[in-house]
């Protein structure tokens, strides 16, 4: 994630010595919480966090497979299709929303999880999970309606998230999950 360290300051207020070591960092907090804290986050799902680990490690072996190979732009779409599922409705529920409210405030890890569980993101996730979206023309954006509020008679606004952005978005999620489901 040092990669992303510049964002990471700028859009989620981190430190920079954290963004740097963000994994860490995050794994930190996860292992120093509270017994109670870590018992909420693992009653928040019906599904065993072991589970959900496994269900993370078999999708990066299938981001591994589609990297290794010469893909068609078949293979391309369901990636995508895949990654934005895994990343933007998957783990919001599975772990992000459990995380914003059970990790210390102010912690790396609350920032993240609160980061990737409001703002634009949440309308991307929505629009993800309602399949309001699609390729921008010369498929370096997604295109995506999402409400603003959560008033149900507002209107669906149209956004664009380019290619560079939904990468830092894709690997910031991955790597709160890992961190956290590999250290509750």
């Amino acid at each position: 994630m040092a990669t992303w360290s510049d964002l990471l300051v700028s859009e989620i207020k981190i430190a920079d010595q954290d963004s740097r070591k963000l994994a860490t960092k995050i794994a930190s907090d996860i292992r120093f919480l509270p017994a109670d804290a870590k018992a909420e986050i693992a009653a928040a799902s019906p599904v065993p966090l072991n589970d959900r680990l496994k269900e993370l490690q078999a999708f990066q072996g299938w981001m591994d497979i589609v990297r290794e190979t010469n893909v068609s732009p078949f293979i391309v779409r369901a990636q995508v299709i895949t990654q934005n599922y895994i990343c933007f409705v998957y783990l919001p529920e599975s772990c992000f929303r459990v995380l914003s409210k059970a990790a210390p405030s102010g912690s790396v890890t609350r920032k993240c999880a609160q980061y990737l569980s409001n703002s634009s993101i949440r309308a991307f996730r929505n629009a993800i999970a309602h399949a309001n979206w699609c390729y921008r023309s010369d498929f370096k954006a997604i295109i995506y309606w999402a409400k603003k509020g959560n008033d149900p008679g507002e209107e669906l606004v149209k956004f664009e998230v380019v290619q560079e952005e939904l990468a830092f978005w894709q690997s910031l999620s991955r790597c709160v999950a890992y961190a956290a489901f590999s250290n509750l």
